[in-house]
């Protein structure tokens, strides 16, 4: 067994390609590898069917994808809407079903490895396979979602069913800990053991759970439970390499603290199992994550009964705009201070399918713009697949910006061209400014066009659970609705940044979410919306 998975390591390493990393950063793009999978599943069965004899086994792996792939091919965007769903599709392309390939290779059938060769070339990497564990560990943070709940696949408006074994499991914790993120490797491999122990099958070894196990809780200054958990993997692997050496050390450090303390007795591990409070989660760069983490589960939302009495909802012509006064926009007040409106049929459900259908080819990484350089680059903190489209692309885009145009009485003719956004695996936006700063003047400075004066955002599709636009600074979680969209003034009427607006996407916990957004800049208002006198006018 330890050389088959050496070789399928090395086979991996060969075949993935580089320039399909990052799939799991858009659930759109994603969905093709369902299909893809199928047909993986299919080219096996014609394999077997030839040497059903010699290989049993895979004949049992098939039979197991099989019926997987019959019920994920049958509404791919809504089984992949599962974060555990789409993990697991990342790490079978990317780890199981290579091992699969160097099992068949001991004895090749034409059909099924060039089948995989022809597809080997969108299959994820490695980044993906982390990229998507990444993204299950930071849905566990901000939605305060046990291991269990995760594993058991226990989450808020799910449709599929989906659990994590206790490799799954394991490879999650080991991902964490090889980051030197102890706090997340001993949620993991805790629940890992947990279910090991209740007496799940699995690959990985006991040892090896307890191994990583014990050192993290020694990492995380727990040293009695860690003393605890190493004595279980010597009672287990008495000749374990560094089991005996660990207990050694545990147990002096803990002697010496107890001398330090003036206590004679050690007290006993603590014996309750491992949550998501007994440890204290580190600290990171955002200094809001707390509050931005609370917003995304929809507390700690600061609209009261009199604020609320501010809110209203009204029929917008835009200024009796020829294409708006048959059939004006319904606007509804979102928030009062900053004034944040929605507006109701912003899109159809045929706009919609059409921006997707024209978005979907160009999809890529989503960037951010440097705001020393102006230059665009991928950044952690924004995890999700764009592209733009101009107006010439399609008559519904240049529909959809003069709409834009008209509800909001400002020009896009120096706006930034429509962006589609699609959010993979836990995708996200941290809290950030969409306008630039004093200390970046250069942000948008080949653009020409000034600042960005105003945000008009389209929510594309429903969300089942997460995906909120919120604004820590204020206190407010603004929750996708289809064909709805939203609209903000960055500036103050005197050009001034009005830093309240610092607003972030929550992580998608399920479903896929498509947004598009139309950055509006300065030049082009002067009298649509002149300057104020005041500074925070």
């Amino acid at each position: 067994m330890a050389t088959f998975l050496v070789f399928t390591l090395l086979t991996l390493s060969s075949f993935s390609s580089p320039t399909q990393a990052e799939i799991f950063t858009s659930i759109g793009q994603m969905t093709d590898l369902i299909f893809t999978e199928r047909e993986l599943v299919q080219s096996l069965k014609e394999y077997i069917e030839a040497e059903e004899m010699k290989l049993e086994a895979v004949k049992s792996w098939a039979n197991k994808l099989d019926m997987l792939t019959r019920v994920s091919t049958l509404d791919p965007e809504g089984f992949l809407a599962h974060p555990v769903n789409a993990y697991k599709l990342m790490k079978r392309l990317n780890t199981e079903w290579s091992e699969l390939e160097s099992l068949v290779l001991q004895d090749p059938s034409d059909g099924f490895i060039s089948n995989m060769s022809v597809h080997r070339q969108y299959f994820p990497d490695e980044e993906d396979e982390k990229g998507a564990a990444k993204a299950l560990i930071r849905l566990q943070d901000t939605y305060k979602l046990d291991s269990e709940s995760f594993s058991k696949g226990k989450l808020p408006g799910v449709r599929y069913n989906a659990e994590l074994t206790v490799d799954d499991c394991f490879d999650m914790g080991k991902l964490a800990y090889n980051e030197n993120d102890y706090y997340h490797s001993v949620l993991w491999m805790q629940q890992a053991l947990r279910q090991m122990d209740s007496g799940e099958d699995a690959k990985t070894p006991k040892a090896d759970i307890l191994d990583y196990l014990s050192y993290s809780v020694y990492q995380m200054g727990d040293l009695p439970r860690a003393i605890e958990l190493t004595r279980r993997l010597v009672a287990i692997d008495p000749s374990h390499q560094r089991a005996g050496a660990n207990l050694h050390y545990f147990e002096r450090l803990l002697s010496k603290e107890l001398r330090d303390r003036g206590q004679g007795q050690q007290e006993p591990a603590d014996e309750k199992p491992i949550q998501l409070d007994t440890y204290e989660r580190p600290k990171d760069y955002l200094p809001e994550r707390e509050v931005y983490e609370a917003l995304c589960r929809g507390e700690g939302v600061k609209m009261t009964e009199k604020r609320r009495s501010r809110l209203f909802c009204r029929y917008q012509d835009g200024s009796r705009s020829p294409r708006l006064l048959l059939k004006p926009m319904k606007e509804e007040d979102e928030w009062d201070s900053p004034h944040i409106v929605r507006f109701l049929e912003a899109l159809s459900d045929e706009e919609i399918e059409k921006i997707k259908e024209l978005a979907k080819p160009k999809l890529a990484r989503a960037t951010v713009r440097d705001p020393k350089t102006g230059v665009l680059t991928v950044a952690n903190y924004r995890v999700s697949k764009s592209a733009w489209l101009e107006g010439e692309d399609d008559p519904v885009i240049a529909r959809v910006n003069q709409r834009i145009e008209d509800v909001t009485g400002l020009t896009v003719d120096t706006a930034e061209l429509l962006q589609v956004a699609n959010y993979g695996v836990g995708g996200q936006y941290e809290p950030h400014y969409d306008f630039s700063r004093k200390d970046e003047p250069d942000a948008f400075k080949s653009l020409g066009t000034g600042n960005r004066v105003a945000t008009f955002l389209n929510y594309m599709s429903d969300v089942e659970a997460g995906g909120a636009t919120v604004f820590p600074d204020f206190g407010a979680a603004i929750w996708p609705r289809k064909g709805t969209a939203v609209f903000w003034y960055n500036l103050f009427k005197s050009g001034e940044g009005d830093y309240r607006t610092r607003h972030a996407a929550c992580p998608v916990l399920v479903g896929s979410k498509w947004v598009s957004n139309k950055w509006i800049h300065e030049r082009g208002q002067e009298f649509r919306r002149p300057c104020g006198l005041t500074e925070v006018d």
